[in-house]
């Protein structure tokens, strides 16, 4: 699934939406159902350029269609996103 401008338009107005920080995942998971999400602490992809820099996070699209996932800022071969919290802004994952 390519990300089309009208998705890219969708996606900036969710990392936008600072109250929504914390429902980001469900909403991404809601909004892009074709594409796999993955979350992480930034420390843990802080070797790669971000497509996207929020205050809480940062957000990368990975191209899938070769044998091993890469990071791309290309939307036309993005098949999924991960999400990288920066640790002051991390939600709290306790039920």
């Amino acid at each position: 699934m390519a990300l089309s401008a009208d998705d890219l338009t969708r996606l900036d107005a969710l990392l936008g939406d600072t109250e929504a920080c914390g429902k980001l995942v469900a909403n991404l998971r809601q909004h892009f159902p074709g594409l796999s999400l993955t979350q992480c602490d930034a420390s843990d992809v802080d070797h790669e350029q971000p497509f996207r820099v929020c205050p809480q996070l940062s957000l990368y699209l990975v191209d899938s269609s070769d044998h091993c996932w890469t990071i791309t800022g290309d939307p036309a071969r993005a098949t999924g996103l991960v999400v990288a919290y920066h640790k002051a802004a991390a939600p709290s994952r306790a039920s």
